[in-house]
């Protein structure tokens, strides 16, 4: 590529997407790429022409190396949706006058179905008004959703975090016998899809009995049915530990958060904020059978934790990031970077590019197959999968025994 290019970051953040800015603007270096330009606060940022030069924010090896060890963000985020082109194309215009004021090539958006949307939108109107610039998506999302992809940079680690701290919560819980009997109900994110709370399953091995129950968006969820398992567990067991996504619903579709509050907000997409399920499901665990109940929520936690970031998923963030240069530079456009797994004893996984229209605004569930028969649990296929995703670590960089980030100047 003779010009430059610029990378942004969009949606939710991860323990990992800084990993792939740290990929691109690697890749950038290695090719000669003049200059490296990254959007402050996504593409709501760079409609307002807000962008920084990576070379006077990570500048070397080592500020590559400190960014792959910093969560959340490091370019800022957001959760703004790019309009329906017809009617709006003075928005899209905007962006390619910025693109040409700053000589650049090629957009890079790191981000999840949202942010892949965008991807698809500006390459097709490049497309049909014959402009050069081209456009790269690169996945992230906690979620896990995007298809095609074997899985999403994020995942990995927010599966580990989960996993961890579910052992944890259940050696806690495990503390007092019957006297002190406890109900604990975790709520994990994951609004339409449950690989995320799936990862709880993760916590079984040979020192963990693993969570009693694991409700995922994927089956209609029977508050009937859950109380019985609760009261069936508490007659045998001191601890209870359930794992239960914030996105399960009752069968006439409404959110188990909506029981105990009707009015849920909504965001920028539409997409209602999700908080309060396990809250609610304590408080009538509580209600019916008097036992102590406990409700935790992950909420960001689960995705801001670099000091127990997968290593694999590190690694593969700043590989997808690498290779969607490369593929710009071999003149491709309106693509998003795959992970393809080739193989699972020992766990294999190259990339690809692939055509955005297939990527963008389709989600990905849990397959079937791997949830159990009465829709609380899964098996080893799921297992099988994601074990691999978690393995490994990458020490953070601590100074004054607390781990050092790369903070934007």
């Amino acid at each position: 590529m003779k010009g430059n290019i610029v990378v942004g970051q969009s949606g939710g953040p991860t323990a990992v997407i800084n990993s792939s800015v740290a990929g691109v603007y690697a890749a950038a270096k290695k090719l000669g790429i003049n200059k490296v330009y990254g959007m402050v606060h996504g593409i709501e940022g760079f409609l307002k022409g807000d962008l920084c030069d990576l070379d006077e924010q990570i500048g070397d090896e080592t500020g590559i190396e400190l960014l792959k060890r910093t969560p959340s963000a490091f370019l800022g985020s957001c959760r703004f949706k790019m309009p329906k082109i017809e009617g709006h194309e003075d928005t899209y215009e905007k962006v390619f006058e910025i693109m040409e004021k700053y000589d650049i090539e090629c957009l890079f958006y790191c981000g999840g179905n949202d942010s892949m949307d965008t991807v698809k939108m500006l390459s097709d109107y490049a497309a049909a008004h014959n402009k050069p610039q081209r456009f790269m998506g690169v996945p992230k999302t906690i979620d896990n959703d995007l298809p095609i992809t074997d899985h999403c940079p994020g995942y990995g680690s927010a599966a580990k975090y989960i996993a961890t701290s579910i052992k944890e919560i259940m050696r806690d819980n495990e503390s007092f016998g019957f006297d002190r009997q406890t109900v604990v109900v975790v709520e994990i994110m994951g609004r339409n899809a449950g690989w995320l709370t799936a990862a709880a399953a993760l916590a079984k091995g040979s020192d963990c009995t693993g969570v009693d129950a694991i409700y995922l968006p994927e089956r209609t969820f029977d508050v009937d049915k859950f109380m019985d398992k609760v009261k069936e567990t508490a007659k045998k067991k001191a601890s209870v530990v359930i794992a239960v996504s914030e996105g399960v619903k009752i069968a006439d579709g409404r959110y188990v958060c909506e029981l105990a509050n009707e009015n849920v907000a909504v965001d920028a997409f539409g997409h209602k904020q999700m908080s309060g399920t396990a809250a609610y499901l304590c408080s009538l665990v509580a209600k019916e059978t008097g036992l102590k109940t406990r409700a935790i929520e992950f909420s960001t936690l689960q995705r801001a934790a670099t000091h127990l970031a997968s290593l694999t998923d590190i690694n593969e963030a700043f590989q997808v990031g690498f290779d969607a240069v490369l593929a710009a530079e071999d003149g491709k456009t309106g693509m998003m970077i795959t992970l393809d797994r080739n193989g699972d004893d020992p766990y294999q996984c190259g990339t690809s590019a692939y055509d955005i229209h297939a990527i963008a605004n389709v989600e990905r569930a849990v397959p079937d197959e791997w949830i159990n028969e009465t829709g609380d649990g899964l098996n080893d296929g799921y297992e099988k999968y994601a074990r691999p995703l978690i393995m490994g670590e990458l020490t953070p960089m601590f100074v004054n025994g607390l781990p050092r980030h790369l903070v934007r100047k």
